[in-house]
């Protein structure tokens, strides 16, 4: 996996037929479930996962999806702007490259 290449991009296009994360699709239809908060999906992607790719693998993806879900949350809920995330060290060329400057949000502050 360490010399696998990541598309940044797949994070807010969508996967593209590059994409090299193994069982890419499943884990992002997981992750979209819980961002859209449907618990029907959710339980339906989180069987998939379960039955694809095991126990340990269902329990990391669910977790690292939640935190990010989670941690977004929070921020907006306690008001940090997004200008003064990362102490301002965040890297402007990632934020273009996926594609996260065109959010809402992100738009706003600047």
């Amino acid at each position: 996996m360490a010399d696998t290449q990541v598309n940044l991009q797949d994070v807010t296009k969508g996967l593209s037929k590059d994409t090299q994360i193994p069982h890419a699709e499943i884990l992002l239809n997981f992750a979209e479930a819980i961002v859209k908060r449907d618990v029907a999906m959710i339980s339906n992607t989180r069987n998939i996962v379960f039955e694809t790719l095991g126990n340990d693998i269902t329990v990391d993806a669910a977790a690292v999806a939640s935190a990010f879900h989670g941690f977004v949350r929070i921020a907006d809920t306690i008001g940090i702007p997004y200008d003064t995330a990362a102490q301002g060290q965040d890297v402007p060329e990632i934020r273009e490259i996926t594609g996260i400057n065109n959010f809402y949000r992100i738009q706003e502050a600047n």
